[in-house]
C-alpha cells in the first residue's frame, strides 16, 4: 500500500463538497431574509 494515494482531496472534490453544502445554504439564508423582511419594515 502506497501512502501517497491514501488520504488526498483534489481541488475538485473540495469544490465539490463546498458546492454541495454552500447552494442549500445559500437558498436557505435567501428565502429566510425575503421572509423576514416585512418584518422590519
Amino acid at each position: 500500500m502506497s501512502s501517497d494515494s491514501q488520504g488526498k482531496t483534489t481541488g475538485f472534490q473540495l469544490l465539490l463538497a463546498w458546492v454541495f453544502v454552500g447552494v442549500p445554504l445559500a437558498w436557505g439564508l435567501y428565502q429566510t431574509v425575503l421572509k423576514a423582511a416585512p418584518i422590519f419594515n
